[in-house]
């Protein structure tokens, strides 16, 4: 490792668009450490990608939520890489239902990985980051949509919404900001499986650019934030084409 390289630790980084966040900031010249919850095929093929496009990468399974599991990926990074500049919580998963159906069950899941997570793998990150380094969540932009079945999703995100803020507060004098990034609709698998071409084409009208983002949009954002931006800090930043 070159002396002044960044290291970025990307949660749920092995699909979607933790992926193409891993990818992007690789691409940028930071070394890159890939959490994932269990599919170490789809986490081999990233690092794959990765190191064949002249990147560095590792990967480790870490449930987010599970506070040894997260220590040990922080430790990975620095035994690896020499320190941490980076963090993105890009993992998370979303069941939807209308709220008068919704399964406790579901709700809990989505609570544990989007909203405990969050504070596990921001505190860690708040203990270990050196200075310079920038710390992004995710959110998501129907928190502003207030589309129907989202109920439970969008609790869980508008929790991370509230967390990011005071943790830049929290963090004064060290030179670390805290962000998060809310998408929109974005061609994914997650969001995908299960829609007929008649919903997606309608969902895509939604916005003033008449499409679906693309991961790489939304890691355009990221990759900015974790590098050369500096005076953003403690704002949710609404990546979605102008739908909300």
């Amino acid at each position: 490792m070159t002396e002044n390289k960044r290291v970025a630790i990307v949660t749920g980084g092995s699909r979607g668009i933790g992926r193409a966040v891993a990818e992007r900031l690789a691409a940028d010249g930071q070394a890159v450490v890939i959490g994932y919850a269990g599919n170490e095929t789809e986490a081999k093929a990233a690092v794959a990608a990765i190191e064949q496009a002249g990147g560095s990468a590792v990967a480790a399974r870490a449930d987010v939520a599970d506070e040894a599991a997260v220590r040990s990926l922080f430790d990975l990074a620095e035994q690896t890489y020499g320190g941490i500049d980076v963090v993105v919580n890009a993992a998370g998963i979303m069941i939807l239902s209308p709220l008068a159906q919704a399964n406790l069950d579901d709700l809990d899941r989505m609570h544990r990985t989007n909203i405990r997570g969050t504070f596990v793998v921001d505190a860690e990150a708040a203990r270990r980051l050196r200075s310079g380094g920038a710390i992004i969540n995710f959110s998501t932009s129907v928190t502003r949509l207030h589309l129907p079945t989202y109920t439970a999703y969008a609790a869980s995100k508008a929790a991370v919404e509230a967390i990011s803020p005071i943790l830049a507060k929290e963090l004064r004098g060290r030179d670390i900001t805290v962000n998060a990034v809310a998408p929109g609709p974005t061609a994914t698998a997650l969001f995908l499986d299960g829609k007929s071409d008649e919903l997606i084409k309608q969902i895509a009208g939604q916005n003033p650019m008449e499409r679906l983002g693309t991961p790489e949009d939304i890691a355009e954002v990221v990759s900015s934030l974790a590098g050369r931006t500096r005076w953003v800090n403690g704002q949710t930043i609404y990546v979605n084409g102008g739908a909300a």
